[in-house]
């Protein structure tokens, strides 16, 4: 009897201290039900493609975003890519993957994030180590200022060197999509009928780099800000428009007050939604 209640006792302590911890994030599936980081990985390795979004200054999700690299390069063959470079900095990124050049090197030829030492670096740095192609997938900003200004039409304009860096001619556009028209409504009365179209444009070109550079039989794994890639639209909708039968799973981060439990708004983001603390620190 005595054992019984020391074990007793000893359980009860053990849920108290549990309960007591404060989680730095829960990881759920679209439905909002909890999955494990195990079960993740297992569904991801089976994927084409995958849409790793995050907030840009999130610490947890630049964690999981390696982690989750680590443990899929285990199961796969993986080429990466990322929002965060540039197209027409592919040149500089490559040469620093075959140490060409220095981290000094790559700082003066790409516009390297103000983060990236922080949070893109050791993606990068993994990718050099285990000789994996890094896949620069973003629109030079430039163009993308231009779209914003004067709509597509604009694009007609630049020379056919500059259009190697861009999606191909015309752009397909579909401005009834959720989440252009959100972008727009953010705006308020700075908005124009242009102004979703510079997303439509990244989101177009990353999808482009993407299916331009996944191999047959290897794992695209690709780190964009999440609003790009949420509730399947963005690079997912320019991939599926591509090809309907890629298998892609997507990730999104949202913050929450409560991460115990997925608040109803964030249901369906994503194949997989990380919830975190809104009072998470920031990494710049």
């Amino acid at each position: 009897m005595r054992k019984l209640i020391v074990f007793l006792l000893l359980v009860t302590f053990s849920k108290l201290m549990f309960s007591q911890n404060k989680p730095a994030y829960k990881l759920y599936n679209a439905k909002g039900n909890k999955v494990s980081y195990k079960s993740m990985i297992k569904k991801m390795e089976k994927a084409d493609i995958i849409l790793f979004g995050e907030y840009h200054d999130n610490p947890i999700v630049h964690w999981l975003q390696l982690d989750a690299t680590v443990d899929l390069n285990k199961k796969r063959k993986l080429t990466l890519g990322a929002e965060m470079f540039e197209a027409d900095n592919q040149i500089a990124l490559n040469d620093y993957l075959i140490d060409s050049i220095s981290q000094k090197g790559l700082d003066t030829l790409a516009r390297l994030w103000r983060n990236y030492k922080t949070d893109y670096k050791p993606l990068v740095d993994f990718a050099k180590e285990n000789k994996l192609a890094f896949i620069a997938t973003n629109t030079p900003r430039r163009y993308a200022r231009k779209v914003y200004k004067n709509g597509f039409e604009v694009l007609d304009s630049i020379t056919d060197g500059e259009k190697l860096w861009i999606a191909p001619l015309p752009i397909k556009y579909d401005s009834t999509l959720p989440g252009y028209v959100k972008f727009k409504e953010m705006l308020g009365d700075h908005a124009t009928e242009n102004s979703p179209k510079a997303q439509a444009l990244k989101d177009a070109t990353m999808a482009y780099f993407i299916l331009k550079n996944k191999k047959d039989n290897e794992l695209f794994l690709h780190y964009n800000g999440s609003y790009h890639s949420d509730d399947y639209e963005g690079i997912n909708w320019y991939l599926k428009e591509a090809n309907a039968n890629l298998k892609i799973i997507t990730v999104s981060v949202v913050e929450q007050n409560n991460v115990n439990k997925l608040d109803d708004e964030n249901k369906l983001k994503a194949d997989f939604i990380i919830a975190v603390p809104l009072t998470m620190t920031k990494t710049y």
